[in-house]
């Protein structure tokens, strides 16, 4: 999770991406080339790539010291489907 900044990716390549969002890691949204992902700061998630090639996705982020607000939640590890 990101304490303080929001995040948008715009998905360039692959095949399909599965972005886990929620408290409990709860909603699942998919991603194919040519989408656009949005993840608000605060909000618990774990993008899944099951696809046989990388996906390449382009992002931006509103906050310059967006490494420095990562928060692990160890606690939602084993919910990672």
């Amino acid at each position: 999770m990101h304490e303080i900044h929001e995040s948008a990716h715009y998905m360039l390549s692959g095949e399909e991406v599965e972005l886990w969002t929620g408290p409990q890691l709860q909603q699942r949204d998919v991603a194919r080339p040519g989408d656009y992902l949005f993840v608000p700061a605060g909000m618990p998630h774990v993008a899944v790539n099951r696809g046989r090639t990388p996906a390449v996705f382009v992002g931006a982020r509103n906050e310059p010291t967006a490494q420095e607000s990562v928060l692990l939640l160890p606690e939602l590890d084993a919910l990672v489907p």
